[in-house]
C-alpha cells in the first residue's frame, strides 16, 4: 500500500487533493496539519474522508512547518485522536506522553536526518517498547548498504514496521519496501512537492514502478550510477515489464564509485536479477563478472550485468546498438569491414566514444578523434590505432560520418551544436548520441543539409532492448519503450542523460 502525503496551507485545498487521490486509486493519506497556515480544524479534515487518514504534526526541529508551542501541538494529536482519526504519528519522544485511546492506531516515529544510526535494531526495540501498532523509521542513506539494512528490519520485524532511506542513495528503499514486507510506503502528492528528500510521487510509484503488485516474489532489476536520478531507464524496462505483466521491477541505484564492491556483494539478498550499468562503473563492474562477452573485452567497459548460477555475465549493448542504428540508416549488413574505405570522426572521448570506436574499427572505418581533453584522445586512439585532431580543427576533414559522443546540444543547452553547420555534406551520415532533445540542433541542421541521421533515441532505445532481452530472453516491445520515453522527454518534461 501506498501512503500519500499532502501538505497544503489552506484546508480547503488539502480535502480536495485528499478527493483526488482516492479517485486515482489510493488507499490511504498522510495530512500534514503543520503546514496549515491557519487554525487546524480537525473536523473538516476528517467528516466525510472518502480514505483512511493518518494524521502527523511535524515541528520544526523534525523538518515540518509547526511553529506552535509543544503543549498546543500536542493537544492538536490527542484532538485527532479523539475525532476517531485512523492513525496518529507520534514522535519517540512524546508516544509514551500520548495514551492509547479508541480505535486510533498509534504510529511510533523517529526521524534522522543525518546519517543511518548503525543501532538499527535497537532503536527498533525501543520504539516497539512504546505501544506501537506501526513502527517508522526513517533515515538519511549514505551507502547503498544502509537500503539492506532498513530492509532487513523491515522484514524482521515482528511489529509491523515501515523502514525507509532518505535520499537519492535511499530512494531504493521506498519500492522495495514492499517485497521486504512493510505495511505501506510513502509518496507525495506531485514531484515537485516532495516532503522528504528521495521521495517519489504517488503517480510515479503507480504509474512507473507499479508498487501495488510488487510483492515478496518480484524479481528486481536496475541501473547503476552515480548520479543516478536522471536516468530514463526505470521509465522504458518497467513499461515492458507492464506490457508483458511480468513480476519484476526495475530501480534506479545511486552507487557511488567507493560503494560498488559491496553493493555488488548485496544484489543476492535484495533480489537484484541484473543491471544496467553506467557512469561511472562501467570499467570497473568488469572485476566482478565471470563471464564477459568479446565486445566487452575490446572496449573494457560493460553497460549490462546478468547475475547467473555460475556468476556474473557483462555485455556491451552500446556498441551493439550504436553500430546497427548507423549500418542500418547507411543501408549496409552488420558484416566484417562493412565500413571499409569510410572515414569518421568522433567528438568525444569518454565512455560512449570508447563503444563507437571499437565498433567503427571492428567495422573497418578510418576513425579520428576529436576532444576538448586533447590528451583523452590519445589515450584512446592509441588503444584501438584511430588517429586524432585537435579540437579546433574537427571541422576541417573529409568524414563520410560524424558522431557527437558529447553532451553538447543537450538540454538545456538546447542552441549549442558541437559542430559548424557550413562543415556538413549531404553525402555524410550523422549520428548525435544526446536524446534529449531527440532533434538536438545538430540533427536539425544535418536534416537540412541532407545528411542520413541517427539519433541518440535510436541508440538508446536499441541498446536498451537488447538488455531487456539479456535480463528475460524475450523481445523487447521496442515500440512501447520508444513511445514512452518520447513523451517523457517532451518540452514539459526535460530529463538529462545521455546513456541509460
Amino acid at each position: 500500500m501506498i501512503c500519500v502525503s499532502i501538505g497544503r496551507g489552506r484546508h480547503r485545498m488539502m480535502r480536495a487533493e485528499h478527493q483526488h487521490l482516492v479517485e486515482q486509486g489510493a488507499k490511504l493519506v498522510e495530512l500534514r496539519v503543520d503546514y496549515i497556515n491557519r487554525e487546524v480544524s480537525l473536523k473538516r479534515l476528517l467528516d466525510h474522508r472518502p480514505c483512511p487518514v493518518i494524521i502527523t504534526c511535524r515541528r520544526e526541529s523534525d523538518h515540518g512547518k509547526w511553529s506552535g508551542t509543544e503543549a498546543n501541538r500536542q493537544m492538536l494529536l490527542r484532538a485527532a485522536i479523539v475525532e476517531g482519526v485512523d492513525y496518529i504519528d507520534l514522535e519517540d519522544d512524546i508516544a509514551g506522553k500520548i495514551p492509547r485511546y479508541g480505535k486510533t492506531k498509534r504510529i511510533v516515529s523517529l526521524h534522522n536526518f543525518r546519517e543511518t544510526p548503525k543501532d538499527l535494531e535497537a532503536i527498533h526495540d525501543r520504539l516497539c517498547q512504546l505501544d506501537p501498532d506501526v513502527v517508522k523509521i526513517a533515515t538519511m542513506a549514505h551507502s547503498p548498504a544502509d537500503n539492506l539494512r532498513m530492509l532487513n528490519l523491515v522484514q524482521d520485524a515482528k511489529i509491523p514496521t515501515v523502514g525507509i532511506c532518505m535520499g537519492e542513495i535511499g530512494m531504493p528503499s521506498r519500492i522495495l519496501s514492499a517485497r521486504f514486507g512493510a505495511p505501506w510506503t510513502y509518496a507525495t502528492f506531485h514531484h515537485e512537492r516532495t516532503m522528504a528528500p528521495g521521495q517519489f510521487s504517488y503517480s510515479q510509484m503507480t504509474e512507473i514502478y507499479r508498487y501495488e503488485q510488487i510483492n515478496a516474489q518480484t524479481e528486481v532489476y536496475g541501473v547503476i550510477a552515480d548520479p543516478v536520478g536522471h536516468s530514463m531507464s526505470p521509465l522504458i524496462h518497467n513499461a515492458a515489464f507492464g506490457h508483458f505483466q511480468m513480476n519484476k521491477v526495475y530501480i534506479p541505484f545511486r552507487v557511488p564509485r567507493e560503494d560498488l564492491d559491496s553493493f555488488v556483494i548485496s544484489c543476492s539478498r535484495l533480489g537484484i536479477k541484473a543491471l544496467s550499468v553506467t557512469i561511472p562503473h562501467k570499467e570497473a563492474i568488469i572485476g566482478h563478472c565471470t563471464q564477459v562477452e568479446d565486445a566487452v573485452e575490446g572496449i573494457g567497459a560493460a553497460n549490462t550485468v546478468v547475475f547467473e548460477k555460475g556468476g556474473a555475465a557483462a555485455y556491451n549493448t552500446d556498441y551493439t546498438a550504436a553500430m546497427h542504428s548507423m549500418l542500418e540508416a547507411m543501408g549496409l549488413s552488420a558484416v566484417p569491414n562493412a565500413l571499409a574505405g569510410k572515414k569518421a570522426v568522433i567528438l568525444g572521448a569518454g565512455g560512449v566514444s570508447r563503444a563507437l570506436v571499437y565498433g567503427l574499427t571492428k567495422f573497418g572505418a578510418e576513425v579520428t578523434i576529436a576532444s576538448r581533453t586533447h590528451a583523452r584522445s590519445e589515450e584512446l586512439a592509441r588503444r584501438f590505432r584511430a588517429k586524432t585532431v585537435a579540437w579546433d580543427d574537427r571541422c576541417k576533414g573529409q568524414y563520410d560520418l560524424l558522431i557527437n559522443g558529447t553532451p553538447i546540444g543537450m538540454h538545456p543547452n538546447v542552441d549549442d551544436t558541437p559542430f559548424d553547420k557550413r562543415a556538413l555534406k549531404a553525402s555524410q551520415t550523422v549520428f548525435d548520441t544526446v536524446y534529449n532533445p531527440e532533434r538536438t540542433l545538430l540533427v536539425k541542421e544535418a536534416r537540412e543539409v541532407g545528411c542520413r541521421v541517427v539519433t541518440g533515441l535510436d541508440m538508446f532505445i536499441r541498446q536498451a532492448a537488447l538488455q531487456f532481452h539479456h535480463f528475460t530472453g524475450q523481445e523487447a516491445p521496442a515500440e512501447l519503450m520508444k513511445e514512452s520515453l518520447r513523451r517523457a522527454i517532451g518540452p514539459a518534461k526535460p530529463v538529462t542523460g545521455a546513456s541509460s
